[in-house]
């Protein structure tokens, strides 16, 4: 089969599109011919390399992936040739006290697929029955691709950790990636009110055509000031912050007195500025969250199933230009998600 891929760590330089052997299917796994997959940012921190983390060298990356079951191993029963399925990346043990419990995204052998297994940019992928879902109908291949990763992130963040409730006001950072369009998408179904930033007029107006309520280009305007005179000083219930030291500060001043700050990135740093005196004075709840447990992912499905959820698709490229599909979004020129078809 053909694959994106790479031979060592570094800059787009090394970007492959390759002929490899077919993955091989073992006990309890699916093989799937891929129709779609879709980029993360994950797979750019991937490409450089992230610390403490030796992969098998070469890797194919991806994370989200949709297609059609080619082939499936012993044991494995849930799904017939030619199903369409979609994926859920979180490999987990089910063994461990956190899986028992049902939170599989806090397994202590937590892996991804595509971080630490071979990933989904490829004709085939490989993995266990267990993370995958049938694709709702009507929803393309394309759709279901984009999906999977960044709403059941959104979904953990917003529903299980901030505890969302009905008319919520958030404040979402960085407006324009595939976990921030997906919780302005969550937001607007709990009936809340959409604060959004982005330092790009393009994707604010974007983000208003989506469902946002208030947009501010924090280039151009004293964003901390402009919220508190809109909720009148009050702050809002929850901050959605996955961008880490340009932002923390701001995210603390944002939030009101009880509020709620949730994060499952730092793209602009780990180690970012604080304030001690606004977290015990405000009364703050600071809350990490990553990926989903199986129960979070099923509930979104079920919501895409519905209609009540859709996927944000900026572009599609074809898979053999996945080296030029990985440079627009290392620009962050993208609103939603960026789709690689095969």
């Amino acid at each position: 089969m053909k694959a994106l891929l790479i031979h060592q760590h570094g800059g787009l330089e090394q970007i492959r599109f390759e002929e490899i052997e077919d993955p091989q299917i073992g006990s309890g796994q699916v093989r799937v011919k891929t129709r779609a997959t879709s980029l993360n940012h994950l797979d750019l921190h991937i490409l450089g390399g992230l610390p403490g983390r030796a992969l098998a060298l070469p890797h194919i990356l991806g994370s989200d992936g949709a297609g059609l079951v080619d082939e499936t191993g012993e044991g494995a029963n849930r799904f017939s040739i030619g199903d369409r399925v979609m994926l859920n990346a979180v490999l987990s043990c089910g063994k461990c006290e956190f899986c028992l419990e049902g939170q599989h995204s806090l397994c202590v052998k937590l892996r991804l697929v595509g971080e630490n297994s071979s990933g989904t940019h490829g004709e085939y992928f490989v993995v266990p029955e267990a993370n995958l879902r049938k694709i709702p109908e009507p929803v393309s291949f394309e759709e279901a691709a984009a999906f999977s990763l960044v709403f059941q992130t959104a979904w953990r963040m917003l529903k299980t950790r901030a505890q969302i409730g009905s008319g919520d006001d958030v404040f979402i950072h960085g407006i324009g990636s595939g976990v921030s369009t997906a919780a302005l998408r969550i937001v607007k179904l709990y009936g809340g009110r959409v604060f959004a930033s982005s330092s790009s007029d393009e994707k604010l107006k974007l983000a208003q055509q989506a469902g946002a309520d208030f947009c501010y280009n924090y280039t151009q305007t004293d964003v901390v000031k402009e919220v508190l005179d809109t909720t009148g000083k009050r702050g809002v219930d929850i901050v959605v912050d996955t961008v880490g030291n340009a932002t923390w500060i701001q995210s603390m001043q944002l939030a009101r007195k009880g509020g709620k700050i949730v994060t499952c990135g730092a793209t602009s740093g780990p180690n970012p500025a604080t304030d001690i005196r606004l977290i015990f004075w405000k009364q703050l709840e600071i809350l990490g969250s990553t990926m989903s447990s199986q129960q979070e992912y099923q509930e979104v499905v079920d919501l895409l199933a519905e209609g009540k959820l859709k996927s944000v698709i900026d572009q599609t490229f074809p898979l053999s230009e996945g080296k030029k599909a990985l440079q627009y979004l290392q620009e962050q020129k993208q609103f939603g998600k960026v789709v690689l078809v095969v």
